[in-house]
């Protein structure tokens, strides 16, 4: 596609340039227009300077990585731009002008090449699955199977932030206990390479008999020390080890799994999980997708593995004829209260709008468990870290109290 080199006022009077894709001179102007820029000169981009300019160099683009922050705000102003009734191609001509991040421009230049050679805008999105993920793709396809693509992009918006909501308040609610424990693996490590054997030969030149607890702890400070380079690589290969696993369908199953059982974080993960699957499913069946089609879509961007092959054993159900709620009920990954009210949305005929307020149910629960996980956590730590403490205060300081107990005896 040819590039034009132009220069303009923008709706400030201030002057403004740049190189912009078009197929044509005027189509060029146009693009300008509807950018609120009023085009004083335009020609043909040849200098390969001007184009550089404008097009991100490689390196850039894979330093700034399109986020789904980007993702989030390209939703909310695709909305208000095609409620405004901008057409397709000059609004994301007006995105990609007003883009800072190279590699969103990039993107952008893309959809729009796609566009021009006439595909749909979910064929277009769909060449970059991922970053947009299939649920996203599959709800601007309905968009334009319907003619509602503006309410599809505000539900996407409102959906990604809350995910994004989220996923911050977790990483926020852990972020103290994660620093905790990587102060307490620090602490053992500093203490079994250079405090615990300086206390070992000290020890060792009084020639006297050392309590149990200190020889254990002075052994595996002699074994840390003469094993350390061994014992990191072991914990590099595990670590290597896990993720390879975890990265195979039947590992990350396992993971998912064991994820929903642990004792404090389990919970907020399958409230999380659940009200993703809500309210996704609820946006599907609004905008008019087939209850089949819309399962099969939620359980592909699930981000749990078994919640997802729980919700994919619900599609087989409703494949085979069986009810939604009976179909819920033998996921065994449901609350009764979340039975009832499917149960009550199949009889009334309104199972998208109590699936919404199922997941403003499953956010309400999962906003108050992170509130709660600080101090839920906290309690844990202070025992570790008290336990860690008394254990090795105990392996050096008996040794201290005999050897003085021998002197007073000696002097007696």
């Amino acid at each position: 596609m040819p590039a034009y080199a132009w220069r303009g006022r923008n709706s400030l009077a201030q002057p403004v340039s740049g190189v912009l894709d078009a197929m044509t001179e005027s189509a060029a102007a146009d693009q300008l227009v509807s950018m609120g820029i009023t085009p004083l000169h335009l020609e043909l981009a040849t200098d390969r300077g001007a184009m550089a300019s404008a097009t991100p160099a490689p390196g850039t683009w894979r330093r700034q990585p399109v986020v789904e922050q980007d993702i989030l705000i390209f939703s909310r102003q695709m909305y208000s731009l095609n409620k405004a009734g901008v057409p397709m191609l000059r609004a994301l001509a007006g995105l990609q002008a007003s883009a800072s991040k190279p590699a969103m421009v990039e993107l952008l230049k893309d959809l729009r090449a796609s566009l021009d050679q006439g595909r749909e805008l979910s064929v277009a999105l769909g060449r970059h699955v991922a970053l947009f993920g299939n649920f996203f793709i599959a709800m601007v396809r309905v968009g334009e199977m319907t003619g509602r693509l503006a309410e599809v992009f505000l539900r996407l918006a409102e959906h990604l932030e809350f995910e994004s909501s989220v996923r911050s308040r977790i990483r926020q609610a852990m972020r103290y206990p994660t620093f905790v424990l990587i102060a307490m693996a620090a602490a053992l490590v500093i203490l079994n390479l250079f405090v615990l054997p300086v206390f070992g030969k000290v020890f060792a030149s009084l020639h006297h008999e050392l309590p149990l607890l200190t020889r254990v702890l002075l052994g595996f400070s002699a074994w840390m020390l003469q094993w350390w380079p061994a014992l990191l690589a072991l914990v590099a290969a595990a670590i290597v080890g896990v993720r390879a696993y975890v990265a195979t369908p039947q590992g990350r199953l396992r993971w998912d799994t064991y994820k929903l059982r642990l004792p404090v974080v389990g919970d907020i993960i399958a409230k999380a999980c659940l009200a993703r699957f809500a309210r996704s499913f609820a946006l599907s069946s609004q905008s008019g997708v087939p209850v089949v089609q819309a399962l099969t879509v939620v359980a592909q961007t699930a981000d749990n593995a078994y919640v997802g092959a729980r919700i994919a054993q619900m599609r087989d159900g409703i494949e085979r004829g069986d009810s939604m709620s009976r179909c819920a009920a033998a996921t065994g990954v449901f609350t009764p209260v979340v039975l009832q009210m499917i149960a009550v949305g199949e009889e009334t005929g309104e199972l998208d709008a109590l699936l919404f307020e199922v997941a403003d149910m499953y956010e309400r629960e999962t906003d108050f468990a992170i509130k709660g996980l600080a101090t839920a956590v906290e309690p844990l730590l202070l025992a570790l870290m008290g336990g860690l403490v008394l254990l090795l205060a105990l392996g050096v300081f008996l040794p201290l109290w005999s050897l003085g107990e021998v002197a007073m005896g000696a002097k007696g």
